[in-house]
């Protein structure tokens, strides 16, 4: 069997709840979106989020105000929409920073990923939220300061996770064959796009999901029972 030196890893529902983002993350970000818009709407940064996310909606020259509206809509939709992700990982910085609140973690997912490192592997992150959400997710989770274990993050900036060539890109980007890395998600369609990609792949159905008999792909009830 392939030697797996890399493991790319999904974020919600694979290393940590999709509640503590559905509940607590998003309506954090919609509560205070519309004051954060208007007293840092004008930092460069900023200005590039918003102007990003008009131009993504078919709007030349909105109000801010209607800007403020669409993307609170966003919020609402779940989109994956990389200028929404940016901006409202920007919103949760203060949070963490502020201690209102401690990313999800699974119960083994810090040892396993200590584990893993320690064995010699190296460990990415790929979701939606944007990278610098990611570093904050996994600087301030409730299993400690994961980030010293990773050694790089991807979000949709490098594609869509649905589609084979992200996957691609994000190989060529760590520097390994593609059959040296393990992903792993709760997506079953994400999963088909990174075998296509030639990635060896495994499926976290997390209790109460049952595996089915037959699965698509490696399936595992948590990171304990994935053997390399």
């Amino acid at each position: 069997m392939t030697v797996i030196r890399a493991i790319l890893t999904d974020i919600e529902g694979t290393t940590s709840s999709i509640s503590f983002v559905k509940d607590v993350l998003f309506p954090y970000a919609h509560k205070r979106l519309p004051a954060f818009v208007e007293t840092h709407g004008d930092t460069p940064e900023v200005q590039h989020w918003l102007h990003e996310a008009a131009k993504e909606a078919g709007i030349v020259e909105a109000p801010r105000q209607e800007v403020i509206e669409l993307l609170l809509g966003w919020i609402d939709q779940d989109r994956k929409s990389t200028a929404l992700k940016a901006l409202q990982g920007m919103i949760w910085k203060d949070g963490y920073e502020g201690g209102d609140f401690r990313a999800h973690m699974y119960p083994e997912v810090g040892a396993k990923l200590h584990a893993w490192r320690a064995d010699g592997l190296h460990l990415y992150i790929y979701s939606s939220g944007s990278v610098p959400a990611q570093k904050l997710f996994f600087r301030y989770s409730e299993a400690g300061d994961l980030s010293p274990l990773l050694s790089g993050y991807f979000d949709t900036e490098t594609g869509p996770k649905r589609e084979q060539a992200s996957y691609e890109k994000i190989a060529a980007a760590i520097g390994e064959q593609p059959g040296h890395i393990l992903f792993l998600s709760d997506i079953v369609e994400e999963l088909d796009a990174a075998r296509a990609a030639g990635l060896r792949t495994g499926w976290l159905l997390r209790a109460p999901l049952a595996i089915p008999d037959m699965p698509r792909h490696p399936a595992y009830a948590d990171f304990d029972a994935i053997v390399l």
